[in-house]
Parts: structure tokens; sequence; C-alpha cells
């Protein structure tokens, strides 16, 4: 019994660490995108407003 609840634990933990890279993969796929987007418009950088100020300022790479 305790041999089962180890593997049902060790496949929990790898399904999670796979679904985590997967996530992240996909966001460091869509931040080289939109860096191509950017180098190919020639743009040096992606604005978004501030909804507090009403301001504008670059997107950080944090905000996807």
């Amino acid at each position: 019994m305790p041999q089962l609840i180890f593997l049902a634990l060790l496949i929990g933990g790898g399904w999670y660490l796979f679904k985590k890279f997967q996530n992240e993969a996909q966001k460091v796929t869509q931040r080289a995108r939109q860096k191509e987007r950017e180098q190919r418009t020639g743009a040096m950088g992606t604005l978004v407003k501030d909804p507090v100020t009403g301001e504008y300022r670059l997107k950080r790479d944090e905000e996807l």
C-alpha cells in the first residue's frame, strides 16, 4: 500500500511539474512573438494606459 501512495505522489508531482513547464514555455513563446512583432514594426515597446492616473507607460515583461 505505501508503494501505491508513493507512486501516486510521484505521478502527481510529475504532472504538476509538466503543467508548470508548459505554462512557462507558453509565456516565453508569447514574449518572443511580441518582441518579434515589435522589431518588425520598429516599435520600442508596447504602451499601456494606467487606469488610475490615465498616463501611458511601457508594458513590463511580467504583464501579459
